[in-house]
């Protein structure tokens, strides 16, 4: 999103969007090994404090829909600083799962960002097709 000042709506819309992707990652994971929800949340917080850093250090309330800068700088500080606090709380950090936290809330994270943006295309366009047809 270009505008230097997102709406409060699209920044909680926004944020709440990429805990809701940490937490799809959380629950799929552990479904697919078979282990219940009541961990989620031990598996969960790294990821969330993250996600918190992330977007303090980006200042990402002033442009979260945009997909370079913002959303690649959320996906690598979230994924870097889940995986150190995963290794600080004893929590494991092996390779294959670094390499699919990485690849996997790299889809989710830029995922939804890159819907947005064809949406907010689509709605301009739309727009402006409609103001033309007003006009002439």
């Amino acid at each position: 999103m270009p505008n230097r000042n997102a709406s409060l709506a699209i920044v909680s819309l926004a944020a709440g969007l990429d805990a809701a992707m940490l937490l799809l990652f959380v629950v799929i994971g552990r479904a697919s090994h078979g282990e219940g929800l009541w961990g989620v949340l031990v598996t969960w917080w790294p990821f969330l404090a993250g996600l918190v850093v992330a977007w303090l250090v980006l200042t990402a309330r002033r442009t979260p829909l945009r997909i370079v800068w913002t959303g690649v700088g959320v996906w690598l500080i979230t994924v870097a600083v889940a995986m150190l606090l995963r290794v600080v709380s004893g929590q494991g950090v092996q390779l294959s799962f670094v390499i699919v936290t990485f690849l996997v809330l790299g889809v989710f994270l830029l995922g939804w960002r890159a819907i947005a943006l064809l949406v907010q295309r689509q709605r301009r366009r739309g727009a402006s097709v409609e103001g033309s047809r007003l006009a002439g």
